[in-house]
C-alpha cells in the first residue's frame, strides 16, 4: 500500500467528498468538505479487539498533521499488541479526567464557601429570608452603617460572639442602646435563618454565636429591655406646643427677610400632631393616610389593616369636632392630593419617618452622633430646639408620646380602659372563643371617648 503524504492530500479535489483514502499500518481517512469548501480528512486506526473489528480516532486533517495522526496510530496499535483495546482505555481516560475536574470545581466551591462573610450573610438573608413592610430599608441602613463595617468583611466559618458582641457594645457606647437592642434582634434572626440552611449551617462548624449572646449584659444598666417609655405631655407642655408653634409661625410672618428667615414646622405637620393628640393614632397610620378614606361629612377617618402596625384589622375612627376641624385645616393644603400627606412628586404619601423627623430635627439638644458627641447638623434638615418642651427637663417627645399622652387622658377622662384599648385598635386579651362570637363594634364607646378626648384639649389650648 503506498503511504500518504502531504502532497497527496492536498490533491484531493471535492468531488472525492465520502471517499476514503488509506495509509499503511491499518490507518484510514475519510474526506469531508467543510460548508466554506476546504477538506478535511479524518483519520482513524482500524483493529480487531476480542474478535470484533473497531475503529479508534486519531485526528483530523490539516488540524492534526500527518505526523501526529500517525504517531496516535500507532500509540493504538501498541495497546492492541499489549492486549488492551485503545478505545475503552480512551473512555476509561476520559472518565478519569472529569473525575479529576469535578473534584477540582469542588475543591474549589468549597474553597469558595468558607470565604463567605458575615455580608454575604446577610445579603442572602435580605434577598430571601426576611421582608418588612418598609421593603427592609431600615435593616440595610442599621447594617450597612452598624454592621457591615465592624463585622461584614468577616468570614461566617470564623466570627465569633466576641466581634458581635464588640459591634453592639460600640452603639450602647454612643448612648443609643435602643439601635443596640435592634441590631441584636435582627442579627438574632438572620442567624436563625441561615443556621437552617446551607451553605450557612456547615460554616457554622462551632454553632450560632447569638445564642452566647445576651443583650441585657451590653446595654447600659439603666436602659428599659422593654423599652417602655412613659412620656406623657402635661397639659402646661401641650399648651407651650401650641405657643411654640403659634411663635414659628409669627416670627416667619413677621421676617423682613423670608429667604433667609427660619421656616416654621410644616403647616401639614403640625396639624399631624394635633391629630395624632387627639385620636390616637400612629404616626405611620397617619402619614399614609388618603383623603379617599377620610369622610369630612360624616366625621370618619377609615384606616386600612395594611397601614395599621403588624395588620391587626382595620380602624375606624370617629373624629371629635376638634379632630374633624385639624383635618378640614389640613385638606385646605393638601386637598389636591390624593394623599393626606403627600411627598413631594405627590406620587405617594412622605416617609412614614418624615413627621418624626422634622420633630426630632427641632430637639437637637437631644441628638447624639456616633462617638456619643452632640449630632452635627445634617445637609438639608434642622437643627435647633424650638419644639423643646419644659426646657428639656422631661426630655425630649416623640409622635408616639401624643398617643400615650391621649390615651392617658381619656384615662383620666373616666374611659374605660378596654375602650381606650379599642381606640388605639390594640389586640384584647381573651379566649379566641369570645374573640370569635363576640362582635360588638363599640363604635358609640369609642365616638364618646374621642369626643371627651377632643373637648379636653380644646379646653386646654383656649387657655
Amino acid at each position: 500500500m503506498a503511504k500518504l503524504t502531504q502532497r497527496t492530500l492536498e490533491a484531493i479535489r471535492p468531488d472525492q467528498a465520502g471517499t476514503t483514502v488509506r495509509d499503511e499500518g491499518g490507518l484510514l481517512g475519510r474526506v469531508r468538505v467543510k460548508a466554506a469548501g476546504g477538506i478535511t480528512v479524518s483519520f482513524y486506526y482500524r483493529y480487531r479487539f476480542d474478535g470484533k473489528s473497531r475503529d479508534q480516532s486519531c485526528g483530523t486533517w490539516p488540524a492534526d498533521s500527518l505526523s501526529a495522526i500517525r504517531i496516535a496510530r500507532d500509540v493504538a496499535r501498541s495497546k492492541v499488541a499489549a492486549g488492551i483495546d485503545p478505545g475503552a482505555d480512551k473512555k476509561v481516560a476520559r472518565h478519569e479526567q472529569q473525575q479529576a475536574i469535578a473534584a477540582k470545581l469542588v475543591e474549589i466551591e468549597v474553597a469558595r464557601l468558607g470565604e463567605l462573610t458575615v455580608e454575604d450573610m446577610f445579603n442572602a438573608w435580605i434577598k430571601d429570608g426576611v421582608r418588612r413592610k418598609d421593603g427592609n430599608a431600615q435593616l440595610k441602613r442599621m447594617f450597612g452603617a452598624y454592621v457591615v463595617p465592624a463585622i461584614g468583611a468577616t468570614g461566617v466559618k470564623v466570627v465569633t460572639e466576641h466581634e458581635i458582641r464588640d459591634a453592639l457594645r460600640a452603639q450602647v457606647d454612643r448612648g443609643v442602646n435602643r439601635t443596640a437592642v435592634i441590631l441584636y434582634s435582627s442579627l438574632v434572626q438572620m442567624f436563625a435563618w441561615a443556621q437552617k440552611r446551607q451553605p450557612w449551617r456547615k460554616l457554622m462548624v462551632d454553632g450560632n454565636p447569638m445564642d452566647l449572646i445576651e443583650i441585657e449584659k451590653i446595654v447600659s444598666p439603666d436602659y428599659d429591655m422593654h423599652n417602655q417609655s412613659d412620656r406623657i405631655l402635661s397639659s402646661a407642655e401641650i399648651i407651650e406646643l401650641r405657643d411654640l408653634l403659634q411663635n414659628g409661625e409669627d416670627e416667619f410672618a413677621n421676617a423682613t427677610d423670608k429667604r433667609r428667615a427660619r421656616r416654621p414646622l410644616a403647616k401639614p405637620t403640625q396639624r399631624a400632631i394635633w391629630i395624632m393628640l387627639s385620636t390616637l393614632c400612629r404616626v405611620g397610620e397617619l402619614s399614609m393616610s388618603r383623603w379617599d378614606d377620610v369622610d369630612l361629612e360624616s366625621g370618619e377617618w377609615f384606616i386600612p389593616k395594611e397601614n395599621v402596625k403588624d395588620s391587626v384589622a382595620d380602624m375606624r375612627i370617629y373624629l371629635s369636632p376638634f379632630a374633624l376641624a385639624q383635618f378640614q385645616q389640613l385638606h385646605t393644603v393638601t386637598g389636591h392630593s390624593a394623599w393626606c400627606f403627600p411627598s413631594a412628586d405627590e406620587e405617594s404619601h412622605i416617609d412614614t419617618k418624615s413627621i418624626t423627623k422634622q420633630i426630632g430635627d427641632r430637639q437637637s439638644m437631644f441628638k447624639k452622633s456616633k462617638d456619643g458627641s452632640a449630632r452635627k447638623p445634617m445637609k438639608n434638615r434642622r437643627c435647633d430646639d424650638t419644639l423643646v418642651l419644659a426646657g428639656g427637663k422631661s426630655g425630649d417627645w416623640t409622635p408616639h408620646d401624643l398617643r400615650r399622652t391621649g390615651a392617658t387622658m381619656m384615662q383620666a377622662l373616666g374611659v374605660p380602659l378596654d375602650t381606650i384599648d379599642r381606640c388605639q385598635n390594640h389586640v384584647l386579651s381573651g379566649s379566641k372563643v369570645r374573640r370569635h362570637y363576640l362582635h360588638h363594634d363599640y363604635a358609640d364607646e369609642k365616638r364618646s371617648a374621642w369626643n371627651a378626648l377632643g373637648e379636653k384639649i380644646s379646653y386646654y389650648l383656649r387657655k
